[in-house]
């Protein structure tokens, strides 16, 4: 029951802060590793240290152990998932939104020398 509350404390409050606009971050192993280690470091807090019944010491729970847990999908899941119903939304816009020119648009000819401009057409 203790435990039941502190995963939906972690869904509804630390997953909701954290994937604040993820559906627009362009991913690299590196920070999808990151984000893992995240969320083990959390969930470890959580569940906190297992007890060994023979030695009667504590140690703390492995990657598997925590999966089997918290049974709902990981975090890098849960990001690309809602990347692909994002990308539904921006499929079903119109040809003048800027979002659907972006998703859609092939750049043509060659890039000009020099320094990028930062802005948006």
């Amino acid at each position: 029951m203790y435990f039941t509350k502190l995963n939906i404390l972690y869904r509804i409050i630390i997953l909701t802060v954290v994937l604040c606009g993820c559906e627009n971050w362009t991913l690299i192993l590196r920070e999808e590793h990151r984000l893992t280690v995240f969320e083990n470091r959390v969930l470890r807090r959580i569940f906190g240290p297992k007890r060994v019944e023979v030695t009667a010491e504590c140690r703390k729970l492995h990657n598997d152990e925590l999966n089997d847990l918290y049974c709902s999908p990981n975090i890098v899941r849960v990001i690309k998932s809602r990347r692909m119903r994002w990308l539904g939304h921006v499929v079903c816009m119109g040809n003048g939104r800027g979002m659907y020119r972006v998703l859609v648009g092939k750049p043509e000819g060659k890039r000009p020398l020099g320094r990028l401009w930062h802005r948006w057409y």
